[in-house]
């Protein structure tokens, strides 16, 4: 069981996320409704499967226990080691973690309703599923909403202050120039770019642009063009900087400080009239970060992705950039032993999924994505098999098995995820990722499953569950989300190691009250074990 563990989080880093990630490219997504849909997806899709074994062949409520068991572990959990281990104090923005925990609770409760009566017809599990998809179109308006809500939450602010004027003043001040710009920019930018807009937006007086695309350029978690586009944007923006400290220090007039900008903007193919530039500045930005590679910026370029490259083998030492090959032996002790360890999947693995990251097999990448989709449901399946077995011989419920053993091992590519996000500063997206992740195991994980039983399988059939505790387990799960929130609000918005260790702590207290309720401690909601006379 615990090498499927394993098997699973490298079949999900390695290849699941990279294909997913040339899905999104190909299909233009912006980075946030990929989140929403692929990326949960892909790091969700264990308990999916999970879910349609228990559904279909093991006929019991691990499916069901596992994704409830998960979802408290990925929001407890995930945020209390991410608040324990990101080394900083890390700023959280308040839309993203109501946007997403408003939906999640509504999921929440609608789940609570169809599972009652302990039977779940075609088309309550229908429900869920288009669930989803609002959820995805949400996601897809997501900047529009975010703006209304901004606007609301800033008049009100305002009306009570009176200050309307002065604020966005002191704003632009205290922003350096290139936000400003960026800013205003913000609506006729292409997906790539719009990342570093929102960091900013989001951290006004925290991060610097340049911070900014530093922290865009060291996450893995974005794809290789958008980190590019990314560098050569920095080194436009430095060069700029560089020339007009150098044009001011000479204390020469303002046309000195143009022409030498006017030279930039015409070898980086934008408009060469200075006056021009003023308004034109962010398209000229995104030019040059586009066509960059057409002027001399091409060898900067180069050297910068090389660095990229490096620092990332740097970041990574556990990832080594991709998977092992199995004919290839790594340097290093430890690496030899993780070889030798991993050697019978990386072999199985070299043969039956091409690696989409190399350049020669990019084109493939949609069969990447089928056949890591088959491993993870082939790996899913022996390990709810053994877990079944380790249960039955230890007389543990499947139930309790599915809350503790699989919630953990399923989530653990979610958890690492989050954790390297957090470390990076992007709290927001490292919430975003376990709040979304379980939207996607509530509707998608548990509803799939139910509606391809009742629909497609056996048409107007009914889908029973065993077991009555499901339902305090539930209602737990939305407790766990208020008590998130209400601490975050309480910890003014920041993710810290004081939350961290409090939300530790309340994953322990859910143990136990879910385990003793399984016992039949409180009131009798299972029947005994079968045993073999």
């Amino acid at each position: 069981a615990v090498y499927m563990f394993y098997a699973l989080a490298i079949v999900c880093d390695d290849f699941f996320v990279p294909s997913l990630e040339k899905i999104c490219e190909r299909l233009h997504l912006s980075e946030d409704v990929a989140g929403a849909t692929f990326m949960a997806a892909g790091s969700s899709a264990p308990e999916l499967f999970t879910s349609v074994i228990g559904v279909f062949i093991t006929k019991g409520d691990v499916g069901v226990g596992t994704i409830v068991g998960s979802a408290v572990f990925n929001i407890l959990c995930i945020i209390g080691v991410c608040g324990l281990f990101a080394g900083q104090v890390v700023a959280l923005s308040s839309w993203s973690l109501l946007r997403d925990s408003i939906y999640y609770t509504l999921s929440v409760v609608a789940l609570i309703v169809f599972i009652y009566d302990e039977k779940v017809s075609w088309w309550e599990s229908l429900v869920l599923v288009l669930m989803y998809v609002i959820y995805i179109v949400i996601m897809k308006y997501n900047s529009t909403i975010h703006h209304c809500f901004e606007r609301k939450t800033k008049n009100s602010a305002n009306m009570v202050n009176g200050l309307a004027n002065n604020t966005e003043m002191d704003d632009n001040s205290n922003c350096d120039a290139t936000v400003v710009l960026l800013k205003k920019g913000n609506f006729h930018r292409k997906a790539s770019v719009i990342m570093v807009d929102e960091l900013l937006s989001a951290y006004p007086h925290q991060l610097s642009f340049s911070e900014a695309g530093l922290r865009i350029m060291i996450t893995s978690h974005f794809p290789p063009k958008t980190r590019l586009s990314m560098a050569s944007r920095m080194l436009i923006n430095e060069r700029q900087r560089l020339i007009n400290s150098r044009t001011y220090t000479n204390g020469e007039s303002e046309v000195a400080i143009k022409l030498p900008i006017k030279h930039v903007v015409e070898n980086g193919t934008g408009p060469s009239n200075s006056a021009e530039r003023g308004v034109n500045g962010t398209r000229r930005d995104e030019d040059m970060a586009e066509a960059g590679n057409e002027t001399e910026n091409e060898n900067e370029d180069n050297d910068n992705n090389e660095n990229d490259e490096e620092e990332e083998e740097d970041d990574d030492d556990d990832d080594h950039e991709g998977p092992y090959t199995p004919f290839d032996l790594p340097t290093g002790k430890i690496e030899i032993l993780k070889w030798l360890f991993t050697w019978p999947l990386s072999f199985v693995l070299y043969f039956t999924v091409p690696n989409c990251n190399k350049p020669h097999l990019e084109k493939w990448f949609m069969v990447t994505f089928a056949s890591s989709t088959l491993w993870i449901a082939a790996f899913s399946y022996m390990m709810v098999w053994m877990v079944t077995i380790i249960g039955y011989t230890l007389g543990i419920p499947d139930v309790i098995m599915g809350i503790t053993f699989l919630a953990a091992g399923t989530s653990v590519p979610d958890c690492m995820a989050s954790l390297i996000v957090a470390r990076q500063g992007m709290g927001d997206m490292a919430v975003s990722n376990s709040i979304g992740s379980n939207v996607f195991d509530i509707l998608i994980g548990l509803g799939l499953p139910w509606a391809l039983q009742t629909l497609a399988v056996n048409y107007g059939s009914y889908i029973r569950l065993n077991s009555r505790g499901l339902i305090y387990s539930v209602g737990l799960l939305l407790a766990s989300v208020f008590v998130t929130v209400f601490g975050v609000h309480m910890n003014k918005w920041k993710l810290d190691k004081k939350l961290g260790c409090v939300c530790l702590s309340l994953y322990g207290i859910f143990l136990c009250f879910s385990i003793m309720t399984e016992f039949n401690v409180f009131t009798f909601v299972n029947l005994p074990m079968c045993r073999d006379h």
